[in-house]
């Protein structure tokens, strides 16, 4: 048995309790000694993340590297972990991520003076701790082959992001800024208990249908198999009603229209750090966790709620791309336009195409990339502003142009340009939706031209154009920002021009996942006639 995968899980939770029992970080040196602690365990995740990657065979066995360890052994359940090529890619940008939002967020919880007098302490230890205890729960979440060991990290990654966005969020705005930042906490907390709520009644709801046929168990590949082999049964109309119930709380983390509207008051408060966390990472795990527990555990009842799935994804596409056309805030127009994306890749995931599933994969990957670059570059020019409204920008390439042009290259990302990696996604995901819902396929392409719209306006009223007031000394990147920019513009061109070692680890998961549910791609309507020689048969 190897434990390379609970060494990845293990780590980051270790770092956390070591990072949160150091010294109360009230001196300069104190606080440098908590950060090099925290950023010297998320490098150690990443070294093991990247060993998993290494260790990967695509053409292997679907789940590899797995380790099972008895939990509850009454219920049958076990803290069981497996790599399949579309977490393994998942574990792997989270691992990428995580240090780089550390050192976006260097100074986040650093003490501020406000009031003139009043001095605001954020507790140093209590910031880097909360986010590798995100990313050991994030990381438990891409890997648990256990049903049940899925929905506690689910659910209990919640806890560490709350405090994250209510007690650690952004300084701009005063007092009002905020009880803004609590009640943002507030309802992405219920909104995600409420859909956890939900799917605990149908982890129930499957765990008695199975144990009543033989198979007491909550393991996935388990209740997959026999599901696939006809061994384990569900009634239609239980199966639909257990498979909205997963569906639901999967819908809310993405999150899909219209269980969104969390997402833009998260994003908005929280740091830009944090933000990266929200969409780049955790909700990550709800568009994940369609293609992993959805579609194998309820094959028919995926395939006969596709179609409205996919209207709500269409909708998601447009809307969030027409609301993030009007925002005046920088932060609330990425999360709108991050909507947007989502809509893209649950449509890919539910379109049941390999071309679609891939792009939907890779979306997940590319989104977090590109979307991590846009939004901390915005962070950077927030922090120096201390703003989030655009009309309050204007010039920023006269005086900080680094700044300038690497948030460019965050706006070029977002809206797929050619030769960027959310181009390839995008384009998969286009191609395999239209193969099987052309109508479908062709409305969506409207949130790429509605992409470029509100990227290009966004530089276009911030960066150029006269250098407005307060604007004038705004100072270019630092070397500790560029550090941050630096890999992911790298990994957003590599990608985009070659996407190959993703698609290797990708494709044999996304295949498996079709003979799941019994999908194949649609044949061409005009198939090729053989030839020989020139001539046809």
């Amino acid at each position: 048995m190897s434990y390379l995968l609970a060494a990845t899980c293990a780590v980051p939770a270790a770092g956390a309790v070591l990072t949160a029992a150091l010294p109360a970080g009230d001196t300069e040196a104190r606080r440098r000694t908590i950060k090099a602690v925290a950023l010297a365990v998320s490098a150690a995740t990443l070294a093991l993340a990247a060993a998993v990657a290494a260790s990967f065979e695509p053409g292997g066995p679907r789940y590899q590297l797995t380790e099972s360890h008895t939990w509850i052994r009454s219920f049958g359940i076990s803290f069981s972990l497996g790599a399949d090529g579309i977490g393994t890619v998942l574990v792997l940008l989270t691992a990428v991520l995580v240090p780089l939002v550390m050192l976006a967020g260097w100074h986040d919880a650093d003490p501020v003076q406000t009031e003139g007098t009043f001095e605001s302490k954020r507790r140093t230890q209590g910031f880097f701790a909360l986010i590798l205890a995100v990313e050991a729960m994030v990381v438990v979440s891409f890997l648990a082959t256990d049903v049940f060991v899925f929905y506690v990290f689910f659910e209990a990654m919640l806890i560490p992001m709350y405090f994250l966005i209510g007690g650690f969020g952004d300084r701009a705005g005063g007092p009002e800024a905020a009880r803004q930042r609590s009640y943002a906490a507030v309802k992405f907390l219920l909104y995600n208990l409420l859909g956890g709520l939900v799917m605990l009644a149908a982890v129930i709801g499957l765990y008695v249908i199975a144990a009543d046929q033989g198979f007491a168990t909550f393991d996935l590949p388990t209740l997959t198999g026999a599901i696939a082999d006809g061994k384990l049964s569900i009634d239609p109309t239980a199966e639909k009603a257990l498979f909205l119930g997963f569906f639901f709380a999967f819908a809310v983390k993405a999150p899909l229209w219209p269980l969104h509207t969390w997402l833009p008051n998260a994003m908005g408060e929280a740091t830009a750090g944090t933000a990266v966390l929200i969409t780049a990472v955790v909700d990550k795990v709800g568009t994940f966790a369609m293609l992993r527990f959805c579609l194998g555990l309820f094959p028919d009842a995926s395939k006969t709620f596709a179609p409205a799935i996919l209207v709500l994804s269409l909708i998601g596409i447009v809307y969030g791309a027409l609301v993030a056309v009007a925002q005046k805030d920088i932060k609330r127009l990425v999360a709108y336009a991050s909507i947007s994306h989502f809509g893209f890749i649950i449509m890919g995931i539910f379109a049941m195409t390999s071309q679609g599933q891939t792009g939907a994969t890779l979306y997940m990957v590319n989104h977090g990339l590109a979307t991590a670059a846009w939004m901390l570059v915005a962070g950077f020019l927030i922090s120096r502003r201390g703003s989030r409204l655009i009309a309050d920008y204007g010039g920023v390439q006269k005086v900080a142009p680094i700044l300038a042009g690497t948030f460019l290259l965050g706006n070029l990302a977002t809206l797929s340009l050619p030769g960027m990696a959310p181009f390839v996604s995008e384009f998969l995901v286009l191609v395999g939706t239209f193969t099987r819902y052309p109508v479908i396929g062709i409305i969506a392409t409207f949130g790429i031209v509605l992409a470029a719209l509100y990227a290009l306006l966004l530089y276009q009223r911030t960066m150029t154009g006269p250098v407005k007031a307060g604007v004038e000394n705004v100072p270019d990147l630092k070397a500790r920002e560029l550090l941050v920019v630096a890999p992911l513009v790298a990994l957003t061109l590599l990608l985009g021009v070659y996407p190959k070692p993703l698609t290797d680890i990708v494709n044999p998961a996304v295949d498996a996942t079709l003979s799941q549910v019994h999908q194949s791609d649609p044949a061409p309507a005009h198939p090729v006639a053989a030839t020989t020689g020139g001539e046809q048969k």
